[in-house]
């Protein structure tokens, strides 16, 4: 049976891991088999990618090399990780998947779309998100969370208006793609966010149980 991949996007200190954590101790309950992975990571090769990326030291990186880089990244991700797991009928949750490019190197860097998607297609090679949450909040605030953690890395240090783009890219995929992508209040408690995500996701797998979800 194939599994079911569900991703986490959002603004810098959006809650992101806090969440995918409550909702693997909710499936897991359920008796689910859950990996949990990360972009850009989750492999030995795409966490050396990026320590490149975010390291505060590579500032002088060109948007079209962080965007390949990012790719590349993801290319591996699903190879060694990602479909294995979809295959054996895990369910992987991902904190950042290829939204995030479309958001950080789409609509914040400029880069163009259709370019983006060309890339994302080959970098995924047919593996896409059933569901996405996208943990919404102002980005200020998220910085502001962020910054308790410690040292910002290479994107987190980009200024306020960058990171304002970044949202709006967000919001801008969730409007293209509303059955896919579910927009979340992070603003709201912790407990408040989860049920709201776990309500979504029985609402697909409810649906997905009588051939209604794709």
């Amino acid at each position: 049976m194939m599994g079911l991949f569900i991703t986490f996007e959002g603004v810098e200190g959006s809650g992101k891991t806090t969440q995918m954590q409550l909702l693997r101790q909710h499936l897991e309950a359920r008796g689910c088999t859950v990996v949990l992975t990360r972009e850009p990571g989750g492999t030995p090769i795409a966490e050396t990618i990026r320590d490149v990326l975010l390291d505060p030291a590579h500032g002088a990186m060109a948007p079209a090399a962080e965007l390949l880089l990012y790719e590349a990244a993801r290319a591996q991700h699903v190879a060694e990780l990602i479909r294995p797991a979809l295959e054996q009928g895990k369910i992987v949750l991902c904190d950042r998947f290829a939204d995030s490019t479309t958001a950080y190197q789409g609509t914040a860097r400029g880069l163009d779309y259709e370019a983006l998607d060309r890339l994302h297609r080959i970098a995924t090679n047919g593996v896409w998100p059933h569901l996405t949450f996208v943990l919404d909040m102002a980005p200020e605030e998220g910085l502001d969370r962020a910054r308790e953690r410690g040292r910002f890395d290479r994107m987190e240090q980009e200024s306020l208006e960058f990171h304002e783009r970044v949202r709006q890219g967000f919001l801008r995929i969730a409007k293209m793609e509303p059955d896919r992508v579910t927009i979340v209040n992070a603003a709201r408690s912790i407990e408040d966010v989860a049920r709201h995500i776990q309500l979504r996701l029985d609402e697909y797998l409810q649906a997905r149980s009588t051939g209604a979800a794709p």
